[in-house]
């Protein structure tokens, strides 16, 4: 049975041209710390794929720290010692952040408060202003770029001028918006970026923490040892991983918004099948700016765990939500701040669409959640 694919925002399939530069890196011996033929060798692998990456995401390739993906590049970026200045010395996070951004922190549990969201998953600005006029002095900020779970894009930008204003910095996890969006540190307003290969079709373990200007460091490192990553991060380079991390990056560059046009089509196809099917469904995050390829909803009275089943059973991948966590399918932490009630959360699906991904996927999908919802309903009612 071909099966359809639609749990992007976990992980995208391999594109072809980071497998060959994969395969191609396998075939150079050298450490890119020696200084000999094959030394140089493998560092000129590891700097094309930083000048790719930087062009990506419109910043400095000098400013990047490649990590073993975005969880290391959080732990290694939320510390009060970020941006090589005096000690920040508290830390804001949105309430609707990655497991790793809320976990992944070195902050004193008592400098940490986290900033509301709005019903539609956006950050409550207002609130996050009051924050920072509270007078416990200048803040780090984490905030994602789009939530990996609803696909809704934060204003990031109004966000990092009321941070700067207060003397802070910002901290953007932008691995769902890399590939998705056009991306540019600049105008994106955050002081480090953050992203994983793994999430536009680059290999699994290899990531970026992404400083937007020049003058800023990551501040105290997580690894130490040698001196590698312009000391940020020892050990020996990933040079593979990476070299595959810089084609998928270049690969997803080159048509970025063309790509969002299609994948948008895409999505409004398949909330058009969710809707006919189960009119009563509800979508996450609809009246807010969401990214192209994601759709998140729920159906009343269907647990989330039956309808990955039974879809999973019919040749359809989806998930329930982050794919750190939905292994457990728990209560969403993302809907709880957007105040989804309980029996509705319990119910939550997200589909995310990406560079494979295509009409007759979402025909697919359709057949087989019209018929996954007409076998529970006919189920529940015997019951």
């Amino acid at each position: 049975m071909n099966r359809v694919y639609l749990d992007y925002n976990a992980t995208a399939p391999l594109r072809p041209e980071a497998r060959a530069a994969i395969a191609a890196a396998f075939d150079a011996p050298g450490n890119p710390s020696s200084i000999h033929a094959e030394g140089r060798a493998a560092r000129a692998i590891l700097e094309a794929a930083r000048r790719e990456v930087g062009e990506l995401a419109g910043a400095a390739p000098r400013g990047i720290v490649f990590t073993s993906g975005g969880t290391e590049a959080a732990n290694l970026a939320l510390n009060p010692e970020i941006g090589g200045r005096a000690p920040l010395p508290r830390l804001i996070l949105s309430a609707g952040e990655h497991v790793c951004m809320l976990a992944g922190h070195r902050f004193a549990p008592s400098a940490v408060s986290v900033a509301p969201l709005r019903s539609d998953g956006r950050i409550d600005l207002a609130a996050l202003e009051e924050s920072l006029a509270d007078g416990g002095g200048p803040a780090l900020l984490a905030l994602q770029g789009a939530n990996n779970e609803t696909g809704v894009v934060q204003p990031v930008a109004e966000a990092a001028a009321l941070v700067h204003a207060a003397g802070g910095l910002v901290v953007c996890d932008a691995v769902q918006l890399a590939g998705r969006t056009p991306l540019d540190a600049q105008s994106l307003g955050a002081d480090f970026l953050i992203l994983s290969a793994h999430k536009f079709g680059g290999p699994k373990g290899v990531g970026a923490l992404i400083a937007a200007r020049e003058g800023l460091s990551a501040g105290l490192p997580l690894l130490r040892g040698g001196g590698q990553e312009r000391g940020a991060r020892a050990g020996t380079e990933n040079v593979a991983g990476i070299a595959g991390f810089g084609a998928a990056a270049k690969s997803v560059r080159r048509d970025v918004a063309a790509e969002a046009a299609r994948l948008s089509a895409l999505r409004d196809r398949l909330e058009a099948a969710i809707l006919e099917a189960a009119p009563e469904a509800v979508i996450f995050g609809a009246g807010a700016l969401r990214l192209a390829n994601t759709t998140a909803f729920a159906v009343p009275g269907i647990a989330a765990a039956t309808m990955l089943m039974r879809l999973d059973l019919a040749g359809v991948a989806a998930s329930s939500g982050s794919a750190c966590s939905s292994g457990k399918v728990t209560r969403s932490h993302v809907l709880a701040a957007m105040g989804v009630a309980p029996e509705i959360a319990a119910g939550a699906i997200r589909l995310s669409l990406g560079w494979a991904s295509s009409k007759a996927d979402v025909e697919r999908f359709g057949e087989a959640f019209a018929s996954t919802v007409t076998a529970l309903r006919a189920r529940r009612g015997a019951a």
